[in-house]
């Protein structure tokens, strides 16, 4: 995650996190309360609104179209057009989690908090996206030393791991299918794994 942040406090003013996102060349910020518990977050998209309805003019269909956005076209504050609540995201989750919320939750960046709701840093879709540049030799060392023996103590050195473009082929056994399948789903999930081939007997 990146610990320097860009925030903005709940009173910030229209003009002041425009000039922010163009100054700081940054798409959104969250939003602080007076504690520094994260509120919300203010993007770019919530600043357009108020451009985007103003240029509609009076038109039926326009006025139809912007209804909803009517509140947050009228905001000068964060307060008034942050997206609320925020989707956040604590220090100590995985990585595969952060991922699973921004793709279900349609979200580029989440702030990192603190279990008190305090922000301590940002990631972004990038961030996650590093974990696929760890070594093929990391990634074996992890699947050698730290997985296999904790699923399949006895067999482990039987088997054989080889990992290419972070994809990993396990092969060698014999194991039991149930065995075979717990490997195989333990192996997915370690962090730069692009995929898994299952040649387990």
């Amino acid at each position: 995650m990146t610990t320097s942040v860009v925030a903005v406090r709940k009173d910030a003013s229209f003009k002041e996190m425009a000039a922010m996102l163009r100054s700081r060349r940054i798409s959104a910020f969250p939003v602080l309360d007076d504690t520094g518990r994260v509120i919300g977050v203010v993007s770019a998209g919530d600043l357009l609104v108020k451009e985007a309805v103003q240029a509609a003019g009076t038109s039926l269909l326009a006025a139809l179209r912007h209804v909803h956005e009517d509140d947050k076209a009228a905001g000068v504050t964060a307060a008034d057009l942050m997206t609320t609540p925020a989707v956040t995201i604590g220090p100590d989750a995985p990585v595969a989690e952060a991922a699973r919320l921004m793709y279900d939750r349609k979200v580029k960046r989440l702030p990192v908090v603190s279990p008190a709701g305090r922000l301590l840093g940002i990631i972004s879709r990038v961030d996650v996206l590093a974990v696929f540049g760890r070594s093929d030799e990391d990634i074996r060392q992890e699947v050698t030393r730290a997985v296999l023996p904790g699923i399949a103590m006895e067999a482990a050195h039987h088997l054989d791991v080889q990992v290419r473009d972070g994809i990993v082929t396990v092969s060698g056994g014999p194991l039991s299918e149930p065995t075979s399948r717990v490997v195989v789903d333990a192996v997915r999930h370690v962090q730069g794994v692009v995929g898994v081939r299952n040649r387990l007997s």
